[in-house]
């Protein structure tokens, strides 16, 4: 009798503990659409769970526990139950999205670094404008066909773009394509200050003053040439004949030096 009392004290608590403990269904809302494999832990219990893949989970815990929810994508969140949270269908937990943020980003163009000098293409492969992808794609370039050799390897899109007169069009475009490339070119090599400042251009007319100079053939032999003094010796004379030609009169500040 004794033994019997013995065994009832000892496991009447474990019994009581036991019926406190109830299966907690819960789920995790969050922004983020990462839901899956978030860890729930109870630190009381030191037991745990994993939500599945929209966040669903279940946990055995009681009044009191504290979850601990925690993943790579979401800021952690611990939460102590209630009992109302036992008498609900579902507890919703809410996790933030983690998220760095950078006060500020500074976008600095580097001339030197390109997809060459970070050993993306080698250094002597052609690399090729839109225009003249559009004018490969044409069939303009010799992609030879033994049908064709005749015809001097012309490819059979590269006929019929050629007939239909779709090749000429492109390659006005690419001589367009290539002016517009040497007028930005030549702001970045000359500042729209010196256009303004030094060739007395006024500045409403800058914009008109490049395509006026990428039609110069000396001007721009000079700036495939790298050659920045000749290019500005051309860039003074044609400064000149625009000016004369607009019938623009330079600034009072050019009377005075004078």
């Amino acid at each position: 009798m004794a033994k019997q009392l013995l065994l009832f004290l000892i496991f009447c608590p474990l019994v009581v503990l036991s019926q406190n403990d109830s299966i907690v269904n819960g789920k995790v809302v969050s922004e983020s659409s990462l839901l899956e494999g978030i860890h729930v832990i109870n630190l009381s219990k030191q037991n745990g769970a994993v939500t599945d893949s929209r966040g669903y989970f279940k946990i055995k815990a009681k009044v009191s526990d504290t979850l601990q929810f925690s993943a790579i994508n979401l800021k952690a969140t611990r939460y102590v139950l209630k009992e109302s949270d036992f008498s609900n269908d579902l507890l919703l937990i809410k996790m933030e999205s983690l998220i760095t943020e950078l006060k500020e980003i500074a976008i600095i163009n580097y001339k030197n670094i390109n997809a060459v000098a970070l050993g993306i293409i080698p250094a002597n492969q052609k690399s090729y404008t839109p225009a003249e992808r559009k004018l490969a794609a044409a069939g303009d370039f010799k992609w030879y066909s033994p049908l064709l050799i005749p015809l001097g390897g012309m490819s059979v899109d590269g006929l019929i773009n050629s007939i239909s007169g779709r090749t000429t069009m492109l390659k006005k475009e690419l001589v367009v394509e290539r002016k517009e490339m040497l007028q930005a070119e030549t702001l970045d090599y000359f500042e729209r200050k010196y256009f303004v400042e030094t060739l007395k251009i006024p500045d409403e007319y800058v914009d008109g003053f490049l395509f006026y100079i990428v039609e110069n053939e000396k001007f721009v032999n000079a700036m495939k040439d790298k050659n920045k003094t000749m290019a500005s010796f051309v860039l003074s004379e044609l400064a000149v004949e625009y000016l004369r030609l607009n019938e623009l009169q330079p600034s009072t500040s050019v009377k005075n030096e004078k």
